[in-house]
Formats: C-alpha cells, structure tokens, sequence
C-alpha cells in the first residue's frame, strides 16, 4: 500500500511540473517578443515606460510564482522517490503492475547500471570507490554521499564505479538507478575540461541568455540532446541565477566572469580560456 501512494504520488509531481515546463515553454516566447516590442517603444515614446516596468513586475511575480510551485512539488517528488525507494524490495509483490515480459523494474535497473560498456578505460583506478566505502559506510542511507564522492573525484558517475559500489556495499542498481537519474546534480557522461554556466534568471533571459546558449553550442558543435562538445573542452549548463543581474547576460567560465554579452563576445569568453590553459 505505501509503495502504491509513493507511485501516485511520483505520477502526480511528475504531471504538475510536466504541465509547467509546458506552459512556460508556450508562455516565455510571449512574455519576450511582448517586452521586445515594449523596449522599442520606450525608445520613441516615453510614457510607455511605467507600463514596460509592469510588465516587467508582472512577469517577474508570475515566475517567482511558478519557482515556488515547482519547489514545493520537487520536494514532495524527492520524499515520494525515497519511500518509493525504502520499498523497493516489495515491489513485485505490491505493485505487480509494473511488470513486464516476467522482467521487474529491479531488474530493469540492474541491467542498466551494471551494463558492460566503454565508459573507462581498462586502467581506471577505482581504489577511490573502495576508500569511499571504507569512510562513508556500506548501508542502503549512504547511497547519496558515495554517488557524491564519486562524482567530485571522477567529475562524473562512471558505470565502473557504480558496479564496484554495488558489488561490495548493501545499495543496490535500482536505488542507484533511481537517485542518479532523479537528482540533477549527478551526471552518467564526462565532463569538458571547463564548465560553462549561462545564467537564464529573469534580467539574462529578457537580455537574450537563450540566443546565447544556441550560439556558444552552435560554434562548439554540441549534439543535440548532450551539453558537452566532441572534444569535451566544454560543457554548457543553464543555471537559473549567477547574481550578477546588472551584468545581464552573464556567463561563467570555471570561476572567470563575463557579462554584457552578445552571442559574439560570449564565443570570445570561451576562447579566452582556451588561451589561459596551461600548455
């Protein structure tokens, strides 16, 4: 019964947030050619002014709005997922409905996180993931912590290093299947050698982060559906604020800052610290 309320609840947090994304995704474009077209009204006819700062405040409520919303239904998620997965073991007695073909989703998982593939080399020291181990415990609760070490030592989770954790701890693939892909933070690919964070809060989006972001992958030839480029020099990530709104648009190369950008000058940002590499 209780893994049963932990799924609906999952279905019903998973819809809401499905549903905003949806209507941001529709209302945006709107909100902007509408502040678009307003800021070159201003430029002929000032008393249009107080109702461009409206619009503003009216957008920017709206957004604090929807962030609020979308905070409260995240947590929600994030405590459904842990008791969804607190009952994993039960599951193919409580929720026979998620069967399929004789395959439960345990086994699902267990096939995805312990697939062979070519994710490191032969040579990969994973002596970090039995340090880790011996540090942050063997329990199912330490799951979290070890996916974070893993991460911060090889910048990504390696399938290698998730076996290993497996094989000698209580977490099984299913919970580690489940929390990896669930929290954002954690990432199943390699890294570029620099991070780039473009900020697309509300002063960078109205200042055109979005037309950023499509020039800097355009010009490092990202893939679609991936944020790092072939070579893996970069990894773009859209971060929500860099607290730098008057600088809008900002970016963040490593720790350097650039701001009052134009899709151009963003490309030089990145090309500047190529430069700075050591050789």
């Amino acid at each position: 019964m209780t893994a049963r309320i932990a799924a609906a609840l999952i279905v019903l947090c998973v819809a809401i947030l499905t549903a905003d994304y949806i209507v941001a995704r529709v209302r945006t474009p709107k909100d902007d050619r509408l502040i678009k077209a307003l800021q070159e009204k201003v430029k002929s006819d000032a008393a249009t002014a107080p109702k461009l700062d409206a619009e503003f405040k009216r957008i920017a409520t709206y957004r604090r709005a929807r962030k609020l919303r979308d905070n409260i239904t995240a947590n929600v998620l994030i405590a459904a997922v842990a008791l969804f997965l607190l009952t994993a073991k039960r599951l193919p007695r409580s929720l026979p409905s998620f069967r399929a073909s004789g395959v439960d989703s345990q086994d699902r998982a267990r096939r995805r996180v312990l697939a062979p593939g070519p994710v490191l080399s032969a040579t990969t020291d994973l002596s970090f993931v039995d340090e880790s181990v011996a540090h942050l415990g063997r329990t199912r609760e330490a799951a979290i912590p070890l996916l974070q070490a893993i991460q911060a030592h090889y910048r990504y989770l390696p399938d290698e290093a998730l076996r290993r954790v497996c094989e000698i701890t209580d977490v099984t693939p299913a919970q580690i299947a489940g929390t990896s892909s669930f929290y954002s933070q954690f990432r199943r690919s390699p890294v570029g050698k620099h991070i780039v964070k473009v900020c697309h809060g509300t002063a960078c989006h109205v200042a055109g982060a979005r037309q950023i972001t499509e020039e800097l992958r355009r010009n490092l030839g990202i893939p679609e559906g991936t944020d790092t480029d072939p070579s893996r020099s970069f990894t773009i990530e859209e971060v929500a604020c860099l607290g730098c709104c008057s600088l809008a648009p900002v970016l963040m190369v490593d720790e350097h800052t650039a701001g009052k950008l134009t899709p151009a000058s963003a490309c030089d940002a990145l090309d500047t610290a190529e430069q700075k590499e050591p050789a």
